[in-house]
């Protein structure tokens, strides 16, 4: 992200849009092992891939009940607070989500109406190779606890140590979440694609994730179990009006470069001097970071790109359908109005994406891969069924049974005429 593009034709925007990928064989080939191993070997595979990939030679996967409750004492009372806060605010945020039965009453004598009913059985991904994603922990457990869910499992990837982040543990603990397993990467969502002897199988699975973790994911649908949405490698664009601050809008390119190797970040803007500072700061700022080594990968995949103005740089945000997107702009609201794909849309100077990341709200789970063009963030209804019901009384039937018998006769299924018909000449005797 060293050169800035200048005014690319729209026939090139397609390419600009692409993410960086793995090769998709060697991906697959991984997938396909890991499943078939854990399929037959159940705990015993979990354990060998976790060593495998980076952890320990670990005797089990489940995280006992006391070393949960022991994790409040493992971290300071400043991040206990923070993450009180945290959750706070996002259990209000959700809760606000839960809908009501409406009971409707489409024609006299016919009433219907729908039912949110919590998925049973759910498991929680939350990563934490190369950063103990604690907020993650937050923003899936809050939903399944509002929703009301009867199974909820959370795994996540061991460190070093063999154990996972007590921070990890307190927000799980916050969200009533038990079922905790030390188990990363494919062959966690393989545990609970199939179940194994520590781990249920599921009906839903959650989570972002790498690359190798949304494939695994795309693997667990082939095998008949739901995921919440394709949600991989992280990404960030920031449309920059001449009014930006170069130093926040630098901050928070590094701030989403930082998530890994394989994230992406994309500048766009009107003004070809506030795009060079911006880029000179990046440049300058990253030297200071901790993460400085993924960053700068991630920045390789990343693009500076100059517009004619402000809706066109729009135009190319909703064709890139972007995970995150920040309007570093002084009147955020009209731009905002013109979003048709992005996950979650930052407003304004003051609002950098790590408040949804970690505390403002809203769920940080979000679509990447250009898939906001059909999905979005995570809420409280990817946890929930919506089951329809309907009733109809004699009246009802009488009112609305001999439409019912012409349509089914014009699609000759007499069957489904007859189910009316045998009932309308009940009634009338």
């Amino acid at each position: 992200m060293k050169e800035i593009i200048k005014n690319p034709n729209t026939s090139s925007w397609s390419e600009l849009c692409k993410r960086p990928t793995f090769e998709s064989e060697d991906l697959a080939s991984t997938v396909d092992e890991i499943f078939a191993a854990v399929k037959a070997e159940g705990d015993k595979a979990v354990l060998r891939y976790n060593k495998k990939f980076g952890g320990r030679n670990l005797k089990g996967l489940w995280v006992s009940s006391l070393e949960i409750k022991n994790s409040e004492d493992k971290i300071s009372e400043e991040l206990k607070d923070a993450i009180d806060l945290a959750y706070e605010n996002i259990y209000h945020y959700h809760y606000a989500q839960m809908a009501q039965p409406r009971v409707m009453k489409t024609t006299n004598g016919i009433t219907s109406f729908r039912k949110n009913i919590a998925i049973e059985k759910v498991g929680l991904y939350i990563p934490g190779g190369t950063a103990p994603l604690f907020s993650t922990a937050l923003m899936l457990g809050v939903p399944a606890q509002i929703a009301g869910c009867t199974v909820i499992q959370m795994v996540s990837p061991p460190g070093e140590d063999g154990t996972l982040h007590p921070a990890i543990l307190y927000a799980a603990k916050k969200c009533g979440v038990k079922k905790i397993y030390r188990a990363g990467g494919i062959q966690a969502i393989a545990a609970l694609t199939y179940g194994t002897e520590s781990v249920q199988a599921v009906h839903k699975i959650y989570g972002p994730g790498n690359q190798f973790v949304t494939a695994a994911k795309q693997e667990a649908v082939r095998q008949g179990v739901a995921i919440d949405m394709p949600a991989g490698p992280s990404e960030l664009l920031v449309i920059a009006e001449k009014t930006a601050n170069p130093v926040f809008v630098a901050a928070d390119l590094l701030a989403q470069s930082e998530h890994g190797a394989d994230s992406q970040v994309i500048l766009l803007g009107d003004d070809e001097k506030l795009l060079s500072a911006i880029l000179e700061l990046v440049q300058s700022q990253v030297k200071k970071l901790p993460r400085k080594d993924i960053i700068r990968k991630a920045l390789e995949n990343s693009k500076c790109i100059l517009l004619k103005d402000l809706n066109e740089c729009m135009n190319f945000s909703n064709a890139y359908a972007p995970e995150h997107l920040i309007l570093a702009v002084d009147k955020p609201a009209a731009l905002a109005e013109k979003v048709i794909n992005a996950g979650c849309v930052f407003m304004g100077h003051y609002t950098p994406e790590s408040l949804g990341d970690y505390a403002a709200g809203p769920n940080h789970t979000l679509p990447t891969g250009g898939h906001a063009k059909a999905y979005g963030g995570l809420g409280v209804d990817s946890f929930v069924k919506k089951i329809n019901f309907q009733h109809a009384t004699t009246l009802g039937l009488q009112n609305l049974g001999p439409a019912v018998e012409i349509m089914a006769a014009e699609e000759q299924l007499m069957a489904h005429k007859k189910a009316v018909t045998l009932r309308l000449q009940y009634l009338k005797k």
